[in-house]
């Protein structure tokens, strides 16, 4: 079974919590398995820390949806600002509305993650075999 994910990109600003999903992101992408924190997390915290190439990774709409997601990533940066990252563990998915076509989370999402790209090597590299 595949574990998928969002990876998705926004801006640091001033009174926005790192431990809540923003409402403006710039781009998205999908990875269809391995998402992971102790997968997909360390891979991305390495490219940012080592500028490694990140493989497996499909561009996307920013209006795409999906009901499959079992985790979102946010990668935070600013000019001149040290790049953070959030990991949300996506809540069991109920469908879509049928008045405003917005997607109906059964339970909330929950903030799993916050830190800067080493924090995330250091907490979760260590059981990368876990998951395989």
């Amino acid at each position: 079974m595949s574990t998928r994910a969002q990876v998705r990109f926004a801006t640091r600003e001033e009174g926005v919590s790192f431990s809540e999903h923003p409402n403006a992101i710039h781009a998205q992408f999908y990875v269809h398995y391995d998402g992971y924190p102790e997968s997909l997390g360390v891979e991305i915290a390495e490219s940012l820390d080592n500028y490694g190439k990140l493989e497996h990774w499909e561009i996307e709409s920013l209006d795409a949806k999906h009901g499959d997601l079992e985790y979102i990533y946010y990668i935070w940066q600013a000019s001149g600002k040290s790049t953070w990252i959030s990991i949300f563990e996506v809540g069991s998915f109920a469908g879509y509305c049928s008045n405003c076509d917005q997607e109906l989370p059964a339970s909330p999402d929950k903030c799993i993650f916050v830190g800067q790209p080493s924090n995330l090597i250091d907490k979760y590299k260590l059981n990368t075999n876990a998951y395989g």
